[in-house]
């Protein structure tokens, strides 16, 4: 069996490559797989409380299968977004997505 201070680690590894991903990268897409990894980071972490914590009841994997439902909704909501982004301005970087002020 795997240590609990191992799966930790791994959630605290994905958490902080997508932060770094989400703060150094200019490009939509790759900001949105950062937001991604974000968000399965926490996913993990619902999973493996729930398997140490409370062994024999299913709620955190539950809420671990309902949140990866809403992150695949929000990821097809935000690239249409970046679809019509890039169709009005031709650029999916973030520095010229500042026309939109106008």
């Amino acid at each position: 069996m795997i240590p609990v201070w191992c799966l930790l680690v791994l959630s605290a590894l994905l958490f902080f490559i997508g932060v770094f991903g989400f703060v150094t990268r200019r490009n939509l897409i790759a900001m949105l797989i950062s937001v991604e990894l974000v968000l399965n980071a926490a996913d993990l972490n619902f999973a493996i409380f729930n398997r140490f914590l409370y062994p024999g009841q299913l709620d955190g994997f539950f809420f671990t299968l309902f949140s990866i439902g809403v992150s695949a909704a929000e990821t097809a909501v935000a690239i249409a977004i970046i679809i019509n982004v890039y169709e009005n301005f031709f650029t999916d970087k973030v520095e010229n997505i500042n026309n939109m002020k106008l």
